[in-house]
Parts: C-alpha cells; sequence; structure tokens
C-alpha cells in the first residue's frame, strides 16, 4: 500500500501510470466522488501490493533498506538488482510487503434514536476490521440502574462478524460527565452493588462480552474511591465471565491532580483486563486552531504509560475527525470549532481551493481558507500520514492494539492502512 501526496499539476489519471493500477481503483479506494478533481496536498492511499520509493541524492541501497526494515539483499533481490549496484536519482525501487503482527482494534460507535439505516450500514462495514464493537454509552445513575442506548441489530451484526460487545458504562448525567454522580456510586455500596447486577443481566441479555468504563472528569481524590470500584467491578465481572476494560486520560506522569488525577495508570493495569488511551483533543472545540493528536505529546503518553502498565493491556486512542475554526479563534473569543471527517475536510478544501500543508512536527495535516462572508477559517484533520505515523507507534511500542472514536466519520484511507500495517484480532 502507497501513500502518494498529491503535487501540483497531476491528474489521478497519471498517478495511475506512475503506480501500475487505475483509475478506478484508486478512486474506489479513497471515495473520491470526482476523480477529475484532487486538492493539491490531498494524502491518497494506493491500493497495491507493497510500495515504491524513488530513490533521492545521496541514498543507497544500505540507506533505503534501513528506512523500510529490509536487509541489502531483500531489497536488491526484490528489484532483481546487484546488491552493491550504484543507485541513481530518481530511480523507482519496489518496497515488498513486510509480516503483519497482530493487535486488537476497539471502536466506539454512539447510535441515535431511532437508530438509523445508514449507522447499520456503517457497522456491517467495519465489522471485519475489529476486534471489539464498544456502544456507547449505558448511562449509569445514582441508585445503579441504567439508562441504555438504541441499540438495533448492532450487537447481533457485531457478533455475526466474530466481533467483541463491549457495554461502555458512562458517568454521564444531563449530557455532561458528573464527578458527583461518579461520587455517589463510588461511595454507596449497595447503589454499586445494584450497578454491577444490571450490568450482568444485560450484558447475558444482548450478548455483551467486555464490560468497559468510560468514567471521566473525576474528582482527583476519588482516585482511590475508583480503583476500589474498579477492583469490586472485577471479580464480580470475572465471576460472570466477562472480561473488564477502561478509558483513561492522556496523562504523563502519575499526577494525582487535574481532570485526570483519579485515572491510576498503574492500579488500572493491574485491575483491568485492558484499557483504552484517551490520545487526542489537544486540539478541540475550544481550543486555538492545532492538531487532535499530535505526535509529539501522544508518544509522550505512551511513553508514560508502557513504564506503569503492561503493553498487552494498553490500546491507543485515535481519532476519526478534525476541527474546523471559525475566527476570531478561541480562546480568544470565537465559537467553538466544528467536528468534521476526514473526508469532509477534503471536500471543503476542494471546494475552497485550498491547498493542504503538513505539519511534520505535529504529523497532521491542516490548510487555511476564507469563505464567502469574508470569515477566516483553519482546518485540522488526519489523514494517510498522519494515522501511519500512529501506527508506527503501535509497532515501535508493541502494545495491543487501537481504539478509535468513533463509528460513522468518514475516513477510508485508515481503513485501508489498517488492514495494511496489521492483521486484527479476532477473540470469539
Amino acid at each position: 500500500m502507497q501513500i502518494h501526496v498529491v503535487q501540483s499539476g497531476q491528474s489521478l489519471y497519471g498517478i495511475s501510470q506512475a503506480y501500475g493500477t487505475s483509475v478506478q481503483s484508486i478512486a474506489q479506494a479513497n471515495e473520491l466522488s470526482d476523480p477529475s478533481r484532487l486538492v493539491v496536498g490531498q494524502a491518497l492511499v494506493i491500493p497495491i501490493v507493497g510500495r515504491y520509493h524513488w530513490v533521492q541524492r545521496g541514498q543507497s541501497l544500505y540507506v533505503i533498506s534501513k528506512m523500510y526494515g529490509l536487509t541489502v539483499n531483500e531489497l536488491a533481490q526484490a528489484n532483481r538488482i546487484s546488491a552493491t549496484a550504484v543507485l541513481h536519482v530518481g530511480q523507482r525501487l519496489y518496497i515488498p510487503p513486510r509480516p503483519k503482527s497482530t493487535i486488537d482494534v476497539l471502536l466506539y460507535v454512539e447510535p441515535r434514536t431511532p437508530v438509523s439505516q445508514t449507522m447499520i450500514n456503517e457497522v456491517r462495514n467495519r465489522v471485519s476490521s475489529l476486534t471489539y464493537l464498544a456502544m456507547f454509552s449505558y448511562r449509569a445513575n445514582r441508585d445503579g440502574t441504567l439508562d441504555a442506548p438504541s441499540i438495533d441489530d448492532i450487537p447481533k451484526i457485531a457478533s455475526s462478524a466474530k466481533v467483541v460487545n463491549a457495554l461502555v458504562v458512562s458517568n454521564l448525567e444531563e449530557f455532561q460527565f458528573s464527578a458527583d454522580l461518579a461520587h455517589a456510586l463510588f461511595t454507596d455500596e449497595s447503589a454499586a452493588t445494584r450497578l454491577f447486577g444490571n450490568i450482568v443481566q444485560i450484558a447475558n441479555q444482548v450478548g455483551y462480552k467486555d464490560i468497559h468504563f468510560d468514567f471521566e472528569l473525576l474528582r482527583a481524590e476519588d482516585r482511590e474511591l475508583y480503583n476500589n470500584f474498579l477492583r469490586r467491578a472485577r471479580d464480580i465481572f470475572h465471576a460472570a465471565g466477562l472480561t473488564l476494560s477502561t478509558a483513561v486520560g492522556p496523562k504523563t506522569s502519575d499526577a494525582t491532580t487535574g481532570i485526570y488525577g483519579a485515572h491510576d495508570f498503574a492500579a488500572q493495569g493491574k485491575i483491568v483486563d485492558f484499557t483504552s488511551l484517551m490520545t487526542y483533543e489537544w486540539g478541540y472545540m475550544q481550543s486555538a486552531p492545532q492538531a487532535v493528536s499530535p505526535i509529539g505529546p501522544v508518544r509522550s503518553v505512551l511513553q508514560y504509560a508502557v513504564s506503569v502498565i503492561p503493553r498487552n493491556k494498553i490500546l491507543l486512542g485515535q481519532n476519526l475527525y478534525g476541527y474546523d475554526w471559525t475566527a476570531p479563534y478561541p480562546p480568544a473569543g470565537g465559537a467553538p470549532a466544528k467536528a468534521l471527517s476526514p473526508q469532509q475536510a477534503i471536500a471543503i478544501a476542494l471546494r475552497e481551493n485550498a491547498q493542504i500543508q503538513y505539519d511534520y512536527r505535529a504529523q497532521a495535516p491542516f490548510f487555511r481558507y476564507t469563505d464567502d462572508a469574508g470569515v477566516q477559517h483553519e482546518v485540522w484533520f488526519e489523514d494517510a500520514r498522519s494515522i501511519q505515523a500512529k501506527f508506527d507507534l503501535i509497532k515501535e511500542f508493541k502494545i495491543r492494539g487501537i481504539m478509535y472514536w468513533k463509528l460513522g466519520l468518514a475516513f477510508p484511507q485508515n481503513w485501508l492502512l489498517l488492514t495494511d500495517n496489521f492483521n486484527v484480532r479476532k477473540r470469539t
């Protein structure tokens, strides 16, 4: 699989000829609505086996082989040249595919009422690439009851594809994460017991096999209360044949204060079966324009996580969206940014004739444009290059896999590259 960044003057036909494939295959892979129109700076995935490398000045077979994890002999044999051959600038070399590791893939789904046929179709389209489908969310109440989301046939579709259904329990109250609600459950033993019993009952009725706590914005001082809550949950769920997982905030140290102070990485690494790092939202609706999941901060979170949590229990969180900020940008009094999918971002760039740039430090694409009312915008999103950078982190740190928020945001390049980089584990 090749990632190609569109240059000025390039057409899909010319790109297809360069890679020995067809216009139709590239257009279909990238879900291009109009193959005759491309955006300068747009990252396309070219659906070929392996990839190509064009020799740059000063590069040798040795240098190039190290770039792709090959030996000099492997690279030479793939291109039917001598291992001592002198390369020429612009020479095209074929890079054969490498063996793939196997990872877990968890995808959140947040169905609305009623569940749309579009959502059902999206589930069917993605289950082959998943280990877990996490139903967001069953909202816990202070008395230990649960408010269930609309689920339709989604769990049945997932289980038929050998995907583990995960029941997500949240501390959402009136559409906000509530520290008070969580504290009430942590301190009321009878309410917690009732909650765990209700969870097991629903799991047995629907077919959930993993219970996933997404408790956010907790009181920092409730850290040990939350740990004890999770210990009780683990014992009850394991006895019922269920696994336990959590979502945790993007911490880079064992901070015991702040909005993620109650998320104890080391303790949860011992208590739960696996945990998902929420490594996104550096750029968010109320922030200044910036990458949602810049590679440097993501790496820092992962470095801390692997120091206290077993690697086989860690999923790296990944956003399937970006934001369009409107001037004056927050926090200088501007309106909140609008979330959009990568495909929507490309459509805006095409409409506005905006050139996509790439921030190599953040490993994220962005562009700017001025709308018809003369208002300036800045858009940061994800593309094939940025997601490949996250896949490389997963390989480097040898962790369990990846978690995505959330289904319904079109990003075809991600799914192609996911299965090009990894085998997806099925645990049923």
